[in-house]
């Protein structure tokens, strides 16, 4: 049992040993070369030029790609703008037939909205008492006193005032009688638009072959406006200005227009006026093109125009370049061998251009096709500089 317990002892102490031993033999001395090795290890390294700090951002900050790339030119530019609008009828060409005499309507010759009407035309006529005093004054001047010249011609320059033709006048003075009803002819060329009478009629759109409110026996007053006639052979093409638009279009600028309704029908013309408010509450200018209507379009109809700016100088970018997110303007900025999503203000945008207003200088490099960052909007995250 005591000779057990001695070899038992003998054995550990054996192990005990030989692990020192190891230990001994494993062990090495630190020294200088070795330090310096592993301080330059921590050093940050490259790879193809982009630094390991720049490959450990989080992906909406930078990404690591290889794209075409373009810098802003500053520049001048003079491009085209596009624009549509639609010919509506020139509102200094249209007429408004009054009524110079009080009297009931006998007979009226223009029932329905947008009945042709040419200047000459008679368009109703009235009985007034006003008139028939005036013509028996005359008549009983020529009967009567038939020398006193300037009393006739003021009898007679009277009834013209009136509304009486020339032809009317000469013919009571012919027959010795006066005449009943008085004719009302149109001044203007064109088409019935409206009675204005009824202006809020003006506001809602209606039948072409809808009636006038004037009927036959209705009574007018001296100076009630009875239709208003529309030239459709004096236009202008409406168009709309975007507010990106708004500061380099101006009046005197060259338009070509194109109607949809006929479109071997081009139009050159100039900016004849920017109407200085916004229509129906929208945020669009309207500028109109004076012209006359010799190909006959079709008023309503929608048009396309090209408007020749006199250029805006300044930073610009192919419209690739620039890309919207929500409510920002990014660009894809090149640096240290990547990119990153850079937030821009853009100003107007003309054809295939954009106007850089901030954030890029001339010096700056960005990817030529934003459009990237398509697939990566909902990660990347523009910064400004």
């Amino acid at each position: 049992m005591i000779n057990m317990k001695k070899k038992i002892w003998i054995c550990a102490l054996m192990i005990t040993v030989s692990i020192s031993f190891l230990e001994s033999c494993n062990s090495k001395p630190t020294n200088n070369a070795e330090i310096t090795s592993a301080s330059e290890y921590a050093k940050p390294v490259t790879l193809n030029n982009i630094s390991l700090e720049r490959l450990l951002k989080p992906t909406n900050e930078f990404v690591v790609a290889s794209l075409p790339v373009i810098t802003p030119g500053e520049s001048d530019i003079n491009i085209p703008v596009n624009a549509y609008g639609v010919i509506e009828a020139d509102t200094r060409a249209s007429g408004t037939i009054s009524a110079r005499f009080s009297g009931r309507i006998e007979k009226l010759y223009l029932h329905y909205r947008f009945q042709s009407v040419k200047a000459g035309q008679k368009v109703l006529e009235i009985y007034s008492t006003e008139l028939l005093t005036a013509q028996e004054n005359l008549l009983f001047l020529v009967k009567n006193d038939a020398q006193n010249s300037s009393f006739i011609n003021a009898a007679n320059q009277k009834l013209l005032l009136l509304g009486m033709s020339p032809a009317e006048l000469s013919k009571v003075i012919e027959s010795g009688k006066p005449l009943y009803n008085i004719s009302v002819y149109s001044n203007y060329n064109g088409y019935v638009t409206s009675n204005v009478q009824n202006p809020t009629e003006m506001k809602n759109p209606v039948p072409v072959t809808q009636e006038l409110p004037l009927k036959e026996g209705m009574y007018v007053n001296k100076g009630q406006a009875l239709f208003n006639i529309m030239n459709n052979n004096k236009i202008w093409a409406a168009l709309q200005i975007f507010p990106q638009q708004q500061t380099i279009i101006k009046k005197g600028n060259a338009v070509q227009i194109t109607a949809e309704t006929n479109t071997n029908a081009v139009v050159n013309g100039k900016i004849d006026f920017i109407e200085p408010f916004f229509r129906n509450k929208s945020k669009t200018l309207t500028a109109r093109v004076y012209f006359k209507n010799k190909d006959m379009l079709t008023l309503g109809s929608q048009v396309k125009a090209k408007i020749f700016t006199a250029g805006k100088k300044g930073l610009w970018l192919p419209e690739a370049a620039v890309l919207t997110l929500g409510m920002n303007e990014v660009v894809l900025l090149k640096s240290d061998g990547g990119f990153m999503a850079h937030k821009i203000t853009a100003g107007m945008r003309a054809d295939d251009k954009v106007q850089i207003l901030s954030g890029l200088n001339a010096t700056d490099t960005v990817a030529a096709n934003a459009q990237y960052l398509i697939d990566r909007e909902s990660f990347f995250k523009p910064v400004s500089k």
